[in-house]
């Protein structure tokens, strides 16, 4: 019988848990939650009818309540489930997981354990030892070295390989015996309820295998923690939470099981004239009145130097002027961000007599080069000569 045969004999997913096709998700889950109750082994000891109709409504309510997968399923019912058959090359239906969860809550409630599921799950059971654990370092940079990328070397603690017992956490000249428990399969099955797990061998952690003497220099461990320096090279663009991965350059596992990875974490230390936006920086350039006034040409600083920028006659406090492209590169495609520089006019102080004399006389004519003062001044008059007196 082939896989189309299969599909054609299923039941209706909303027949299966006996509601409507304009059901909420709310609902879905309720109703999954009171046949899970209904068909719970512990009502119906020994029956493979209960243990069929579990499996069968934890399908469909695995399904529906899933946007994606009960969209292709309305669509086009149990064959648009089919790995490979929905467009763009998605993945059929493939998991139990959300509905094995809702069940296991169920089993607390009869007492059961909350475990049972913990291999299906989690970790895969098989033989062997995973990975050694992954590792974290916190990289400090210049605004500039993200904006050039850098090359960087760290210095970590980790675990490697044991050198003296070539990491098999054997003592030289011993070996290992296959372990009894598990017969050297490195897992066990049990019988969970109406279940069969498989689950990792606790005896041997799933290697298969027990050492007989442990090596003197790791514990048995066949890992001991050494400092090592690492380069790690940082491509321009990054920012501050980005994070990169070396692969290969974390902890060693146990007995001879391969390194995890190294995660480089980086922070950006404020910089003294800008501020990063995404790809873009931000500046301040103050100038005096009399150069906002006349216009002038000022040097303002750039990731790549100084750059001579053109302030025109009449330059406002608050005007920003963008310098295309000198800002930080895209991490993740191509060019780079802007620079935006805003004007701030300041305001002397500290005059002397001469400079008095000079603003004094200039007070006495600006108000007609000051078109904006002067329009709300007249604006004031206005208004006050039309308000009722008091």
């Amino acid at each position: 019988m082939d896989e189309s045969e299969v599909m054609e004999q299923k039941r209706d997913y909303y027949e299966v848990l006996g509601v409507g096709r304009d059901v909420s998700e709310d609902e879905i889950k309720k109703v999954y939650r009171k046949l899970a109750v209904k068909y719970h082994p512990d009502k119906n000891p020994g029956s493979k009818e209960a243990e069929d109709k579990f499996k069968e409504v934890a399908e469909a309510y695995e399904v529906l309540r899933d946007p994606e997968l009960r969209k292709r399923y309305d669509t086009f019912g149990h064959e648009g489930l089919r790995p490979g058959s929905a467009p763009g090359g998605v993945s059929g239906f493939g998991g139990l997981g959300e509905a094995f969860r809702v069940f296991e809550e169920i089993a607390k409630e009869f007492g059961g354990s909350s475990g049972m599921f913990g291999d299906m799950f989690g970790e895969s059971a098989g033989r062997g030892t995973g990975a050694g654990a992954a590792l974290g370092y916190e990289l400090e940079l210049s605004l500039e070295e993200t904006a050039c990328g850098a090359e960087k070397t760290i210095n970590v603690s980790r675990y490697e390989s044991c050198s003296e017992c070539k990491g098999s956490g054997a003592k030289p000249g011993t070996g290992k015996t296959v372990c009894p428990t598990c017969g050297g399969q490195g897992k066990v099955r049990a019988q969970q309820l109406f279940f069969s797990l498989v689950q990792t061998c606790t005896a041997c952690g799933g290697e298969g295998e027990i050492v007989k003497t442990p090596c003197q220099k790791c514990h048995g461990e066949g890992r001991v923690q050494k400092k090592r320096n690492i380069k790690v090279k940082v491509p321009p663009g990054v920012d501050t939470g980005s994070r990169l991965r070396i692969s290969g350059e974390g902890n060693v596992g146990l007995r001879g099981a391969p390194a995890g990875d190294l995660y480089v974490v980086i922070r950006v230390r404020p910089h003294e004239f800008f501020e990063r936006h995404e790809g873009d920086i931000y500046c301040r350039v103050p100038v005096t009145f009399t150069q906002a006034a006349l216009g002038t040409e000022v040097d303002v600083p750039t990731l790549n130097g100084e750059f001579k920028l053109r302030i025109p006659s009449g330059t406002q406090t608050g005007k920003t002027f963008k310098l295309r492209g000198r800002g930080i590169p895209h991490v993740y495609g191509y060019g780079r961000g802007d620079e935006y520089v805003k004007i701030v006019v300041e305001t002397p102080t500290r005059l002397g007599k001469k400079q008095k004399e000079l603003l004094q006389q200039l007070a006495e004519v600006e108000e007609e080069a000051c078109p904006i003062r002067k329009g709300f001044v007249e604006q004031v008059k206005a208004f006050l000569e039309r308000k009722p007196q008091s």
